[in-house]
């Protein structure tokens, strides 16, 4: 068992936090919850991959014949759609800030008052 998959999801997470703790730019921002979100991708991949075992495709493989467990790719999945959906929501908000108050910077934006 290789733990480098693990490595790599976790400094993929202290990357994108990273970003996101010190991004200046709504885009940029964006985009470093990407990062954070594929992260999540490496350590599914890394928790659903077993040596030696097949496809969970069942057409043309024997009846005892060892696969890997079609849940975690069905997670995969589900995390792929969750990602586009908040990426677009993300950016259509940036769009937005942007049409209303002509910046990306987070730190020039008025505060709001109510």
């Amino acid at each position: 068992m290789s733990y480098l998959p693990y490595a790599v999801a976790a400094w993929l997470f202290i990357v994108g936090l990273y970003g996101v703790i010190s991004s200046r730019n709504l885009i940029h921002l964006v985009i470093c919850v990407g990062v954070i979100q594929s992260s999540s991708y490496v350590l599914l991949l890394s928790i659903g991959y077993r040596a030696g075992r097949v496809a969970p495709i069942f057409a043309d493989i024997p009846a005892n014949t060892l696969a890997v467990d079609p849940i975690v790719q069905a997670l995969m999945l589900t995390d792929i759609v969750v990602e586009v959906t908040v990426i677009a929501l993300l950016l259509s908000l940036a769009v937005q800030i942007h049409k209303r108050h002509g910046t990306l910077n987070p730190d020039r934006l008025m505060k709001v008052s109510g």
